[in-house]
């Protein structure tokens, strides 16, 4: 008679949970740090937007006379050639007001202008407002209130 060779193949089922335990546990590990990382990436963004609306806001001193007092007379013309309602300065999506993450908000003060950012989930999308001026410095709040002039300055 011929001796059958029994070899076993592949994982049992209390292998494959072991595995996949372990693969759990690191991955609820690792996720607040990704989900922070991600948050964090997403108010630097929000403090390059900024800098992009006083990029725009410069621009459109000269051309215009004045400082834009919405995002709307930055942004671009629904048709025909830029002007002091829609100048082409920044994105679309941006003078609609929303961009990674941050809501955008800009408004003409008897001094120039104010830039406010607040996420649009708090905690999720940032945990950090953001307030500017024509003086551009940008200054950060921790928590849900707007930052305001008094705010802490980002270094």
């Amino acid at each position: 008679m011929r001796r059958r060779n029994h070899r076993r193949r592949g994982f049992s089922l209390v292998e494959l949970l072991i595995v996949i335990a372990i693969i759990l546990i690191i991955a609820a590990i690792a996720m607040p740090k990704l989900n922070r990382a991600r948050m964090y990436s997403q108010e630097m963004a929000a403090v390059s937007t900024i800098r992009t609306i006083h990029t725009a806001q410069a621009q459109y001193f000269p051309q215009f006379g004045r400082f834009a007092a919405s995002l709307a007379e930055l942004g671009p013309p629904t048709s025909g050639a830029a002007t002091a309602a829609a100048a082409d300065l920044i994105p679309g999506d941006l003078a609609q007001g929303e961009k990674s993450g941050y809501r955008f908000t800009l408004q003409a003060t008897p001094d120039g202008y104010a830039v406010n950012a607040q996420p649009v989930t708090f905690n999720t999308t940032g945990s950090r407002t953001f307030y500017s001026d024509q003086s551009l410095v940008i200054r950060e709040n921790y928590g849900q209130e707007p930052a305001t002039a008094q705010s802490k300055e980002i270094k």
